[in-house]
């Protein structure tokens, strides 16, 4: 069997990662309604739907200029990816710092996808799931759709003592956010390329400026 080339290599994980996040987006927006969850493993691991207007794990700022601004700058952030990997490659970098930028790149990709797309295909999804090309038009305009989150992490469940300020007696949960594939995409990404990758990172690039 022919060895994949780093390129193949690279293609085949982006494509993979996209099709999962983009398939369970797809089923969550067509089956559940925004605020509905199931219980996977107990109270710790829920499918829970919500729709994110703004950054990764629920995050926003600016309102419909920081949503425009925002998308706009993850296509930039994806043509500069882009590129970087194919400089990567022909560099015959280490197959882990491509497949590092790969999993950064298909995350903002996949994110990207939503932001752009989803608001004129999809109907809202408050009431019943949502249909594709409902006969009213979808819910947004180009780049203003929101981006589909389901994953939710409740580990500890708890109450903050009484004797901390201002925060005392009041409910904690860790891991609050709720994200999505492509999230975890990114955020794999990036912590690979900094524990395992970075030698390279630091030490390869500050020779290469010498």
């Amino acid at each position: 069997m022919q060895k994949l080339s780093l390129r193949y290599k690279s293609i085949l994980l982006i494509s993979l990662v996209l099709i999962a996040d983009q398939a369970l987006k797809i089923w969550v927006k067509t089956n559940m309604v925004l605020g509905e969850q199931f219980h996977v493993l107990g109270n710790w691991f829920i499918i829970h739907f919500t729709e994110n207007p703004g950054m990764a794990f629920g995050m926003e700022f600016w309102g419909e200029y920081g949503k425009l601004t925002l998308s706009l700058f993850r296509i930039v952030a994806i043509i500069l990816i882009c590129i970087y990997i194919s400089w990567l490659i022909k560099k015959k970098m280490p197959t882990g710092v491509v497949l590092g930028m790969s999993l950064i790149l298909v995350g903002a990709m996949g994110n990207v996808i939503d932001s752009a797309f989803y608001g004129m295909i999809f109907g809202e999804s408050y009431y019943e799931p949502a249909t594709f090309f409902p006969p009213d038009g979808g819910y947004a305009s180009f780049l203003h759709g929101r981006v589909v989150d389901m994953f939710y992490f409740p580990i500890i469940q708890t109450n903050w003592p009484n004797w901390v300020p201002w925060i005392g007696g009041q409910s904690f949960v860790f891991f609050r956010p709720v994200f999505n594939i492509a999230d975890s995409a990114i955020t794999v990404g990036v912590f690979y390329l900094i524990i395992f990758q970075r030698k390279f990172l630091f030490e390869k690039h500050a020779e290469t400026e010498k």
